[in-house]
């Protein structure tokens, strides 16, 4: 699956930079396309010298407004590959643009100074991990996003069903966790989550890795991690383990925090590869894909009720749903994206569920007033045609329109494009 740049997640032509002198200039121009933009992360792949390698954070200055700070990071997992040069380094960049009407466009200039790596922000991501039990995002030193990769246990059964699979919790602004843990209404549904009820591996063998009677989802090692003041990334290795404890399939998952003002959006990114032959990926709409459960809570009967969907076709009413139904193979399939609000302790939120075309499809849609939504498809997966999907999460105060839902949906199908080139001769200083 060609991989799209986050935000303008448009995979651009590599900006190169030659030289390994301690400064040079990266011009970049940002058109806007036929959206209007506000708060859109904005990412592009460059070129870097080697020496300007371990150069973190940059100011991108611009003639029509405040410099904006951006952030460089290693290639996402889904980003094109490309073979640097011998003394270059590929490397992306990026920043959230504060607005940008359609049809406009701006250029941004930054000096890169291979002596000066950083530049300083009060605002930053930062990872805080707790060996053997989880790893949580930070951002203002506030609760962000939480990785659950705690070793599976089955010295009881209670311990196994906490264990048997690795997850992501997500947080509100102020730091306060709205996603569901293990227990309460159906275990098998936890925070941010993907895995498949029907999964056929090593030429016959059946498993189930969403509930995991048997099978279990379990960290490996963590591959990349990065922190910055626009975005926080997370990058590990998820062993897939089947009806007999053997490792089927590898998972490489990644997640993505953006620092965008007025909520939490999350992208997240999984390439899944057999140890050997085809992997089948099947199931149903509750319990096959990525989902988004919200906490405990929103399953009370006073919250419930108060669950509203809002879809690209308008605002529903409270306490209805829409499924795919697996025996008429009717119900929502391939929609651009899906939003729920519900009411988590008196307070009222928006999680908006962004998908995009290139996901396989079929995309067959689950919707639950009880706090849950999302999609699954199937597939095949191969060790030369790994199973790759991308997904993005919005989390948000309040009910959101169809308008503003939207708006997020065409940031990331339809983004900003990026432009640009090097100008001046890299110089010593």
């Amino acid at each position: 699956m060609r991989r799209f740049s986050c935000g303008a997640l448009l995979l651009f032509p590599m900006l190169a930079l030659s030289s390994s002198a301690a400064t040079t200039t990266l011009n970049l121009t940002i058109a806007a396309g036929k959206h209007d933009r506000v708060a859109t992360p904005v990412s592009a792949s460059i070129l870097l010298p080697s020496s300007f390698a371990k150069i973190k954070t940059i100011t991108l200055n611009n003639d029509k407004g405040r410099p904006i700070v951006a952030q460089l990071t290693g290639p996402a997992l889904l980003a094109k590959k490309t073979d640097a040069p011998d003394g270059q380094a590929a490397r992306e960049v990026h920043f959230i643009l504060p607005s940008l009407k359609a049809g406009e466009s701006l250029k941004f200039t930054s000096v890169l100074d291979s002596d000066k790596p950083e530049v300083a922000s009060p605002d930053v991501f930062s990872w805080r991990d707790t060996p053997g039990d989880s790893t949580e995002l930070r951002y203002k030193d506030v609760p962000a996003l939480r990785y659950m990769d705690h070793p599976l246990d089955e010295s009881t059964k209670a311990k196994r069903e906490e264990t048997f699979k690795v997850y992501h919790h997500l947080f509100d602004l102020d730091g306060k966790r709205v996603t569901k843990g293990p227990g309460g209404l159906y275990t098998h549904h936890r925070g941010l989550f993907y895995g498949f009820r029907e999964v056929t591996y090593d030429d016959g063998k059946k498993t189930d890795i969403w509930h995991c009677p048997k099978a279990s989802q379990q960290h490996e090692k963590f591959l990349e991690t990065e922190a910055g003041p626009v975005l926080g990334r997370q990058r590990v290795l998820i062993a897939w383990h089947g009806e007999e404890k053997e490792i089927f399939a590898h998972e490489e998952r990644e997640l993505t925090v953006y620092a965008v003002p007025g909520g939490r959006l999350v992208e997240f990114a999984s390439r899944l590869r057999p140890v050997r032959g085809m992997v089948h990926l099947d199931g149903d709409p509750q319990h096959s894909g990525f989902h988004f459960r919200a906490d405990q809570g929103v399953a009370e009967d006073k919250n419930k009720v108060q669950t509203i969907y809002i879809r690209p076709d308008g605002v529903g009413k409270p306490d209805e749903t829409r499924n795919w139904d697996p025996k008429t193979k009717q119900g929502p399939v391939n929609l651009p994206w899906n939003a729920m609000s519900f009411v988590l302790d008196a307070k009222r939120y928006t999680a908006a569920y962004l998908d995009r075309p290139e996901n396989p499809k079929e995309a067959r849609y689950s919707e639950r007033d009880y706090g849950r939504l999302g999609s699954y498809f199937v597939a095949d997966a191969t060790e030369k045609k790994p199973v790759e999907v991308v997904y993005r999460l919005w989390l948000q105060d309040g009910q959101m329109t169809v308008a503003e839902v939207a708006a997020k949906s065409a940031d990331f199908v339809e983004p900003p494009t990026v432009s640009g080139i090097i100008v001046g001769a890299p110089s010593e200083k």
